[in-house]
């Protein structure tokens, strides 16, 4: 049995305060903004987008504005719940505010694992119980990922969306055929992956570790086999922690995750609806559907945050529905969902650290 061990304190606090620092925004802005200023510009001065230009439906932009709102708060409510209340709401406003802008200033791929159980740590839960209730989060979100991707894929399949989800228009169709290859394979991946650490958190911690540190073994993958070993033992930490947690429990946290994923989603579809009056029911399936898999275009970005990828991919899948006016929409998207969190980590991740280390550091014990 594997035991809780609470990180180094102050290399890692270092590590990762470093990770936190406010001057990490200056990559993705000028990125962001530059790319966006540049697609204004073109907008501007294109006479479709003039022509096409209208005042926007201001509830639709309300709507927006309400699921940003929706996916943020049960964001802040399923970590309140998953540590069973041991983090105040302040807490969780705190953690949900810094995980969402270590997203922010990092790349996808990097993963926020290790900040998530810091800021949980410094708020005075166990290291356990922190990497337990971030892989727990993890876990979810992926599941709910996988559901709904079965569902488009699904629907694809018989030919439910007009040309297909990955149809681009003016799209040579080798990029196309690249673009569900990719998918597919990243969906495959993800799945297998999430079901693996499902089982090994719920079931086998001790098996999946051996799997693991197994299949880094080989002379390739060697170098990646301490890696391996560290999140088996993470998984065995976890599971301990969540032995014997009662149905209400689960059910809270899957409800939760639901509901943020869908207004995440849904966000796109409002400011869409904002500009194009015309939309169909179906339509509106088909921009969601799009949303799944420009997701894992933006979990394989290797920019901070996504910037500047996620414009373009963006404007590549929505273009048949806003036409000239894409990129102005990527633009408001990015402003709605993207900057804020920034914005707000600039200005609470001060005040999260005199809360944090102004006082004693403190475990809390739950029964």
């Amino acid at each position: 049995m594997a035991e809780e061990k609470q990180p180094e304190s102050s290399g890692q606090d270092s590590k990762i305060l470093k990770t936190l620092s406010p001057r990490n925004i200056i990559i993705p802005i000028i990125i962001g903004l530059g790319l966006a200023g540049y697609w204004l510009y073109l907008d501007l001065s294109n006479p479709d987008f003039i022509k096409n230009f209208k005042n926007p439906n201001y509830f639709w932009l309300a709507m927006a504005v309400v699921a940003l709102l929706i996916r943020d708060g049960f964001y802040i409510y399923r970590i309140r719940e998953l540590s069973r209340k041991a983090l105040s709401w302040v807490g969780s406003f705190y953690t949900i505010i810094l995980w969402e802008f270590s997203s922010a200033i990092s790349p996808s791929a990097v993963g926020g694992t290790a900040v998530a159980t810091f800021l949980l740590l410094k708020e005075g839960i166990s290291f356990g119980k922190s990497l337990a209730y971030v892989l727990v989060s993890a876990i979810m979100d992926n599941m709910f990922f996988i559901t709904v991707g079965a569902i488009v894929l699904i629907l694809d399949a018989n030919n439910y969306y007009q040309n297909g989800i990955f149809y681009l228009a003016g799209v040579d169709p080798t990029i196309i055929g690249l673009l569900r290859t990719t998918f597919y394979t990243s969906y495959s991946i993800i799945a297998a992956y999430t079901l693996l650490m499902f089982y090994g958190l719920f079931f086998r911690p001790q098996a999946i570790k051996w799997l693991f540190v197994k299949a880094t073994s080989t002379r390739f993958l060697k170098r990646f086999q301490k890696a391996a070993e560290d999140q088996g033992n993470e998984l065995i930490v976890g599971s301990q922690e969540l032995k014997g947690i009662e149905f209400s429990y689960w059910l809270k946290a899957i409800i939760s995750t639901a509901l943020v994923w869908t207004a995440r989603y849904a966000i796109v579809n409002c400011l869409i609806a904002a500009f194009v009056p015309t939309l169909t029911l179906a339509d509106h399936g088909v921009i969601f559907s799009r949303h799944v898999i420009l997701w894992v275009v933006l979990i394989i970005a290797i920019t901070p945050g996504g910037s500047g990828i996620a414009e373009v991919a963006f404007k590549g899948f929505y273009t048949p529905f806003a036409l000239a006016l894409t990129g102005f929409v990527a633009i408001i998207w990015r402003m709605i969902t993207y900057y804020p969190y920034l914005i707000a980590g600039v200005i609470f991740l001060p005040r999260w650290l005199r809360r944090v280390f102004a006082k004693p550091s403190k475990t809390i014990h739950q029964k």
